[in-house]
């Protein structure tokens, strides 16, 4: 009798259990998530490596975080219920405040590829026509995740532009104005003392965010900036964005292209499929030779021809010169001695005269990757742009066959600090931190354009462990490991810049890149040290350590916040592996 009590009792609790919701998986509904960023990765039973595996997770999971423990993070797991430990500096942290990005974007690219993953490495899943309209997820390095009615998947960040979306639930016109005036300044913030990020010609169409004052705040080059109100015709249009600089099919003669993408592929055919047969700067000019879907045909330097994405050039009319003019205080100084000032752009033209390391010189115009010069004696010559370092507004122009032994290599770069580790602080209140991640940021984006295949140890204002980036430099498998930091010390009369290895495997990649970075950023060179810093000691890889000057000395904290010495800085670490793996 009891017996059949129990079983009846067993049977009406299954009965209630099947009749009971399905509970929808809340794995990061609430509190803070990890993602994947490894292809495969390995969940412990506890935290450390002489764990048992629980389970094999890939690349973009994420999993709600339920305990952090030194450089391990117990995760619960969707699939079985169970919990476990990852690698913290295998994935990527996201706050339980972190709410989904809800930007929209548009399409500038023809049959733009949607791969799996945020690198070229990942599989292509679908492609996106110009035009097309995206919800942007997220964005990590230069790729955004995004979503479609049809895919979710990454695309390359350079083929987006932003477009302001309407949080009022009702359709809005959206503002655009049209540039008045040649060679307008386009600003990091609303004041003539913000960083030029660029200019735009006469007849540009701007899109317009908001107004504010005497400046006006639009989108360029996928950005927030700020040009004056002076010089902007303002207008109202309800109809979509259009892709900027949209020309229409033609053959050009006469026309005259500037580069105002920080770094832009040349490739072999007008469309994202051609092969890529060279990289351009912004601040260079070309003559477009014909204009076909919203490419344009170019020569570089080297005679070679090819295609560049149209809508990254301002366009002007000139049919006897293509070159760009610059701000009246950008500067040249000269690299090396004995070097050749011509009588006009080209390797084969006369040498008119001759300068030494450390002779400066005022820059006229920019000129493929040339520099016109005023001469002291009132004459007017050019300089080849990779003989020289620049300061000023003018892009510094790099040694051209660089990218040859920097394709494919894996380089690791580690901005120092982050987080609540702020670092050294300046004199006049700089952080390190900030500074190193700026000056990283640069340098990630020149190796990426020359091919290499780039990890920052971290792309935000985080905290992370110098274990979890020394792990990042063996999970990669690092060719190349650059760790980036700015010195202060109490005597604030020192400065230079130090590069520093602690094992001798370590020395030549040390030596390399700082005598680059020494020569492109004109600092007092402190030479090759050794030095007892945990993510060289412990690092089985190519490293190096980089001192890039001082924040306790007051004039040299103040050169070091400049765009200009983050340029040369980056173009100098850039230059230095190029010759390391040369």
């Amino acid at each position: 009798m009891y017996k059949n009590k129990y079983i009846l009792f067993f049977l009406t609790f299954l009965l209630l259990c099947s009749l009971a919701p399905i509970k929808p998986d809340l794995a990061f509904a609430e509190g803070p998530t990890v993602e994947i960023t490894t292809d495969t990765l390995n969940v412990r039973e506890g935290p450390g490596l002489s764990y048992k595996i629980l389970e094999l997770v890939k690349r973009g999971d994420r999993f709600s975080v339920i305990e952090e423990k030194s450089d391990w993070i117990q995760v619960s797991l969707n699939s079985s219920g169970k919990k476990g430990w990852v690698a913290a500096w295998l994935v990527k942290k996201h706050s339980a405040s972190e709410v989904s990005s809800s930007k929209s974007g548009i399409v500038t690219a023809n049959q733009l590829r949607v791969r799996s993953g945020p690198s070229t490495s990942y599989k292509v899943v679908s492609t996106l026509s110009q035009g097309a309209t995206v919800t942007i997820i997220k964005t990590e390095s230069n790729w955004h995740q995004i979503k479609t009615s049809t895919v979710t998947g990454w695309v390359a960040s350079e083929f987006i532009q932003d477009i302001k979306t309407d949080t009022g639930g009702s359709s809005s016109s959206q503002q655009t104005g049209k540039v008045t005036t040649n060679n307008l300044n386009v600003r990091s913030t609303s004041s003539t003392s913000g960083n030029i990020l660029g200019k735009l010609q006469k007849g540009s169409t701007v899109s317009i965010l908001s107004v504010e004052s005497n400046w006006v705040k639009i989108q360029y080059n996928g950005q927030a900036a700020w040009i004056s109100k002076e010089f902007v015709e303002i207008s109202s249009n309800s109809s979509q964005p259009s892709v900027p600089n949209q020309p229409s099919t033609t053959s050009s003669s006469g026309v005259i292209g500037t580069i105002t993408a920080t770094s832009l592929n040349v490739r072999s055919t007008g469309s994202l499929s051609g092969k890529i047969v060279g990289t351009v700067s912004k601040g260079q000019a070309f003559e477009i030779l014909a204009e076909e879907n919203n490419w344009a045909k170019i020569k570089l330097t080297n005679d070679q021809l090819g295609w560049v994405a149209s809508w990254y050039l301002s366009k002007e009319q000139s049919s006897t010169t293509t070159k760009v003019d610059v701000e009246e205080n950008s500067t040249v100084t000269i690299l090396y001695n004995g070097t050749n000032i011509r009588k006009s752009a080209t390797t084969n033209s006369s040498v008119i005269s001759r300068a030494n390391a450390g002779e400066t010189f005022t820059v006229l115009s920019v000129q493929k990757d040339w520099y016109e010069i005023q001469l002291k004696n009132g004459s007017k010559g050019f300089i080849a742009g990779w003989l020289v370092t620049v300061s000023g507004a003018s892009q510094q122009i790099e040694r051209p066959g660089a990218e040859q032994y920097l394709k494919n290599k894996v380089i690791v770069i580690d901005p120092g600090h982050g987080g609540r580790d702020t670092g050294a602080t300046g004199i006049k209140g700089s952080y390190e931190k900030n500074l190193t991640l700026k000056t990283a940021q640069l340098l990630y984006d020149k190796l990426k354009t020359a091919g290499a295949n780039v990890v920052m140890t971290r792309n935000t204002d985080s905290y992370l462990s110098l274990s979890s980036r020394v792990g990042m430099s063996h999970t990669h498998a690092a060719d190349a490991f650059v760790s980036i930091h700015f010195d202060s010390i109490l005597d604030s009369s020192v400065r230079g810049m130090t590069s520093y290895y602690y094992h001798n495997y370590q020395q030549n990649l040390a030596t390399a890149v700082g005598k680059e970075v020494a020569s492109f950023t004109k600092l007092k060179d402190r030479g090759v040290r050794y030095g007892d810093y945990h993510v060289l000691r412990e690092n089985k890889r190519a490293s190096v350590l980089l001192e890039l000057g001082y924040l306790s000395n007051s004039a040299e904290e103040t050169l070091v916040n400049s765009v200009s010495y983050q340029a040369n800085a980056a173009t100098g670490i850039y230059q230095g592996l190029a010759k390391y793996f040369k």
